[in-house]
């Protein structure tokens, strides 16, 4: 048993989510969000001994921010040097092709994810201002790097590779690297966990479905095909982001006067269900939705085609599938979602039972039908818990 808490920082493009959290337990003690950093307005949400408590105060830049972490916890309980923190464990978006695994934090390994940047130039120097921050607030605290391309470093080579010029490719790192590992690595396990069988055994399909949005394919707990790419920009369509397009469709608006940031901003931000409905909450465009929006029900469609074609693709490519599983704040709360997605797949051994999946529940469970051949789950996502965990066992507290 674990004597102390573990500090997950989670210091994201715009926001930071913090959890003080028991490695062994799950149970946190302290935990918020801190967003929309460097606006006119900020916001800041945590769990106070009476409630929910939100401030709105400007956020200059994430130095600033993550000094407001250390606030928040010392009000929840107490100071951050005294409220029994045996690690920190840091939540970095891309480690390349050089961490592959939790890594204790040296200055070495802070310039390592610092030269990364190039390939997340959204979130990896994000990451690094939290951890210097992080490190700056508790210099005798061992930190350690939980990296979300992690789980997909098992890819085998016909899928990591993209069909380019392969020298150009080694030279400037291109290869699918896969994001949301930490979640699609737990879920797996909490699933396997779940139905009472060993994770070895199960051939499983993954979706991972919030704002940000990715699919795995898993043969035996181990990762042999993602949705996402080189960046997380890459496969199903998200709540700004693209997902796949066509890559001439980058070059057709560059050629008609676009620039290069301009179409990344495009891609990123103003697209996907945003980009087709005007909304990236999935809440206000089912809202749309249901008062006739025909943009929205585009949007839905589209976003519902693209996610049949991904499990389509890993049916396929796993040959068996054991069970498939949603999660995300999407995936875990949208029935239309789970139930339009695996539609009509009867004949593949698919059948979602109907009052399983409306049924009101937080909790692990499963949505198929007594007599669907592949298991369908809903298993909530637990990243901070993860990351907590494998600090606690890096450094063998």
């Amino acid at each position: 048993m674990t004597e102390g808490s573990v500090l997950v920082v989670n210091s994201g493009s715009s926001s930071i989510k913090f959890q003080l959290i028991h490695p062994d337990t799950g149970k946190a003690s302290a935990s918020g969000l801190i967003e929309r950093i460097g606006e006119p307005e900020g916001r800041i949400v945590y769990h106070h001994r009476t409630g929910l408590a939100e401030r709105h105060v400007h956020i200059a830049d994430h130095r600033v921010g993550l000094k407001m972490v250390s606030d928040i916890v010392a009000e929840v309980g107490r100071p951050l040097r005294e409220a029994g923190i045996v690690a920190v464990g840091h939540r970095i978006v891309h480690g390349g092709d050089v961490f592959f695994e939790p890594t204790i934090i040296d200055d070495a390994v802070v310039q390592s994810i610092s030269d990364l940047s190039n390939l997340a130039p959204l979130h990896n120097p994000a990451n690094v201002i939290g951890i210097e921050v992080a490190r700056e607030e508790l210099p005798d605290i061992p930190h350690v790097a939980v990296f979300d391309t992690a789980f997909f470093h098992t890819l085998p080579a016909e899928a990591s590779t993209y069909a380019i010029d392969l020298q150009v490719a080694k030279e400037h790192s291109i290869r699918r690297y896969g994001f949301h590992g930490t979640s699609h690595q737990y879920v797996s396990a909490r699933a396997a966990e779940f139905l009472g069988r060993d994770l070895s055994e199960l051939n499983q399909i993954v979706l991972h479905l919030g704002n940000g949005a990715s699919a795995s394919a898993i043969r035996g707990g181990r990762a042999v095909d993602t949705s996402m790419g080189l960046t997380p920009l890459e496969g199903l369509v998200m709540g700004t982001r693209s997902g796949d397009v066509d890559p001439g469709v980058i070059l057709h608006l560059h050629r008609s006067g676009m620039g290069v940031d301009q179409i990344d901003d495009l891609l990123n931000r103003h697209s996907g269900l945003k980009g087709l409905s005007g909304v990236n909450d999935f809440r206000a465009l089912l809202t749309l939705v249901g008062e006739g929006d025909e943009a929205a029900a585009l949007a839905y469609d589209v976003y519902v085609h693209r996610l049949r074609k991904y499990i389509g693709a890993y049916l396929v490519e796993l040959g068996d599938v054991d069970v498939i599983t949603f999660t995300g704040g999407v995936g875990e709360n949208n029935v239309d979602v789970r139930c339009d997605s695996l539609a009509g797949l009867g004949r593949l051994g698919i059948v979602v039972d109907d009052d399983r999946n409306r049924a009101d529940s937080r909790d692990a469970r499963r949505i198929s039908a007594d007599e669907s051949d592949v298991q369908v789950l809903v298993v909530p996502t637990n990243e901070e818990f993860a990351i907590a965990r494998a600090a606690a066992d890096l450094i063998g507290a």
